[in-house]
């Protein structure tokens, strides 16, 4: 029995979408018909067709995939079937994106396929990441400890994601609505009270018509401002497919004074706490430093990534390897020296994951809190001085009518 993915019209004329699974396609769509649909397209999702269909193509957030995996490890190690607990876990999905890639799932492990291999027909959904660990896990006999480390690993990314978004939240809006006030103040609301002196013919201060020169500006060229910015935005975004672009700016970013120590401790975090749960699901060192060189996102920590893994592929050590590409930091390498020395370097590599983002955390919150009252101030000067420009001609004005 195979999944198959259909297009099909109800009686309103609307459209519906979805998977079900039948011995052919023919079997489908009397199974349509019988519910008041009728089908416009049906298509195998099992086999090649996963890869050539739409399926293939669909991917799922990172908490998805968490849950997803926690609920599989769960239902495994209560001893259900690998299909029936993907049936359940299709069952429990909210979405149906979700629900369809969990349906082609157990349609291909119905067929003899590994989990692992099913998996490869959804590399959105699943990266390499996730394909290579269960195949560890398939081939040790450990299944549900594996998605269990797998279910950890997401639950951890996507909390510390957060964790960096909330952070950056209030910052970015606190910026958007003062340049939005700022620009509406000198867009329409300083040549409004302005204007009302220039009557008087009594010459206007310096801040008062500087700030003048600068509504007129928007009021006339806001579009061509908005259209060079636009432009600006554009260049800059198809500079950065240019690989050696984006190799140079990722390495700029390494090389800032606070932010690139910041930013080096993040890609590191996410690079050893990725090794950690390869290594420690029994996958061999130089393919899992090939999988955990494609979760870095920085150009540069992944062709050092690279580096190290040729170099342990000449039969270097691990952390020497790391530490003679000099892009990581001295205590992550002895940590990983350390782990290999005692045997647990999947436990070394945790802890100093776990380290590295701990740093991140610390210096992100001293970062934020000297950041949001820079903000603030900076906004009530500039609101300040906007004030001052309206108050100085009425103080003008009535030395005049004394």
């Amino acid at each position: 029995m195979g999944a198959y993915e259909f297009r099909a019209l109800d009686d309103r004329g609307r459209e519906q979408k979805g998977v079900l699974q039948g011995d052919t396609a023919r079997q489908v769509r009397q199974v349509l018909r019988d519910r008041g649909l009728s089908p416009l397209q049906v298509e195998a999702v099992s086999g090649s067709g996963a890869r050539a269909g739409l399926l293939g193509g669909q991917g799922i957030s990172s908490a998805e995939r968490a849950l997803i995996i926690r609920q599989l490890a769960g239902l495994l190690g209560a001893g259900l079937p690998l299909e029936e607990s993907l049936a359940t876990v299709a069952d429990q999905a909210e979405k149906a994106s979700a629900r369809k890639i969990l349906v082609g799932l157990r349609s291909r492990v119905m067929e003899g396929h590994s989990l692992s291999a099913a998996m490869g027909d959804f590399p959105r959904a699943f990266p390499d990441l996730y394909q290579a660990t269960i195949a560890a896990g398939e081939q040790s006999g450990r299944l549900d400890a594996v998605l269990l480390r797998l279910a950890d690993y997401a639950e951890q990314r996507e909390a510390f994601g957060r964790k960096t978004a909330l952070a950056l939240l209030y910052p970015v809006l606190l910026t958007i609505v003062a340049l939005a006030v700022v620009t509406g103040l000198l867009a329409y609301v300083v040549p409004q009270i302005t204007g009302v002196f220039e009557g008087f013919g009594a010459e206007l201060p310096l801040l008062t018509r500087a700030l003048l020169a600068i509504s007129g500006f928007l009021s006339r060229y806001a579009w061509l401002l908005a259209l060079a910015i636009a432009l600006v935005v554009a260049a800059g975004w198809l500079a950065l497919r240019v690989p050696a672009i984006r190799f140079e700016r990722d390495g700029m970013l390494l090389r800032l004074p606070v932010i690139g120590r910041l930013y080096r401790s993040a890609e590191t975090a996410r690079f050893v706490r990725t090794l950690s749960i390869l290594v420690g699901s029994a996958v061999p060192l130089l393919d899992a430093l090939t999988i955990a060189s494609r979760v870095a996102r920085n150009r540069v920590i992944q062709a050092a990534v690279e580096e190290a893994a040729g170099r342990v592929r000449e039969g270097s050590s691990l952390n020497r390897a790391l530490a003679n590409t000099g892009r990581f930091p001295p205590l992550v390498v002895r940590l990983i020296a350390g782990g290999e020395k005692s045997g647990s370097l999947d436990e070394v590599l945790d802890r100093a994951a776990d380290i590295e983002e701990r740093e991140v955390e610390t210096a992100m919150a001293v970062f934020m809190a000297v950041l949001e009252p820079a903000l603030i101030l900076v906004v009530g000067a500039i609101v300040l001085l906007i004030v001052l420009a309206i108050l100085l001609p009425i103080f003008q004005l009535n030395q005049l009518v004394r």
